[in-house]
């Protein structure tokens, strides 16, 4: 019979898999339920309907599944500085994908490690062992920070000490009755407010309190309509996500250090200084190109849009 499994032996084969952290966590409810509650009834979940159906189960991620017991929650770095590649940095004149977008999409990549990790807890003995990255109804930040990786900072991102908030988290769920992590209980953010005063939309109602229908990354990846007029102007350049509240952080000017994950290494981006860029190509040659990416999620005539949005905006930054 193979040796108990040891939460020090987890989070090793974690890092031998290239995760950054690694930590565990029970499965009992997250203790801000209420504040969920709240927040897709004031609205400002806009139209992810998705996150309503999956409340119940975001509030008490046992229901995700009732065999397991624990979280195995790990950190997958993707930081790359913009200037090694063709794509633009921030005094680029041409748009802006947000640095998670430019390689390989993570839910394949991070994926196919996480299961890698579901692999070895079964090897154990576990008999379930479920990955997730951010594909299903799994609150990632909340219990990234009850494994001790992290606190979540004023922008909603997960920042973790020595390494700052330019990370994916995944998860497995297992039975494994592994001894959990102590929780992280500390703001290190402190009296910083440079996340909320950068947002050039004015997505952040308050700290912590993200307003998903004015944010730049749900306009450009999660709205299906057209962007709206109060909100289009201000993109300054994003044409998929933003990454503006994470550049501005003081712990990723410190610490961020380039990823080791390949698939996540920025691609050039031909033609990204056109303006037709999209709008000159078809169905077939978008999915050659993006398939594999991010992007992939708006498809083409969503990017379209975005392009065309992220161009006028351009031109409303360079008059003023």
């Amino acid at each position: 019979m193979p040796p108990s499994l040891t939460p020090a032996m987890v989070k090793a084969e974690a890092l031998r898999l290239g995760f950054v952290a690694c930590g565990i966590t029970t499965l009992d409810p997250v203790p801000h339920a209420a504040a969920l509650d709240w927040w897709l009834k004031a609205g400002f979940g806009g139209n992810m309907r998705y996150i309503n159906r999956q409340a119940k189960k975001r509030k008490h991620p046992a229901l995700a599944d009732t065999a397991a017991c624990r979280a195995v929650v790990v950190l997958d770095n993707y930081y790359n500085q913009t200037n090694e590649t063709g794509l633009a940095d921030e005094d680029s004149k041409s748009p802006r994908i947000a640095r998670y977008a430019r390689g390989e999409d993570y839910h394949r990549v991070t994926l196919k490690r996480l299961q890698q990790l579901a692999d070895f807890l079964r090897q154990y003995g576990a008999q379930t062992a479920r990955p997730y990255v951010d594909t299903g109804p799994i609150p990632e930040r909340e219990l990234a920070q009850r494994a001790g990786l992290g606190w979540i900072g004023k922008n909603t991102m997960l920042i973790r000490p020595g390494l700052g908030s330019w990370c994916f988290i995944g998860s497995v769920l297992t039975d494994s009755p592994l001894a959990p992590d102590p929780p992280m209980e500390l703001d290190h953010c402190g009296s910083c407010t440079r996340c909320l005063e950068a947002c050039p939309t004015g997505a952040f109602a308050a700290p912590r309190l993200l307003d998903a229908r004015l944010c730049i990354s749900y306009q450009t990846i999660e709205h299906k309509g057209a962007i709206p007029p109060e909100i289009a102007p201000r993109l300054e350049g994003w044409a998929f996500g933003c990454d503006i509240c994470n550049e501005v952080c003081p712990w990723n000017h410190r610490f961020a250090e380039p990823t080791s994950v390949t698939e996540f290494v920025p691609r050039d981006m031909p033609g990204q200084d056109r303006r037709d860029l999209f709008d000159a190509m078809g169905e077939e040659e978008f999915d050659r190109r993006f398939g594999d990416t991010p992007l992939a999620r708006p498809g083409l005539q969503r990017m379209r849009r975005n392009w065309a949005a992220a161009w006028e905006s351009i031109d409303v930054r360079g008059e003023t």
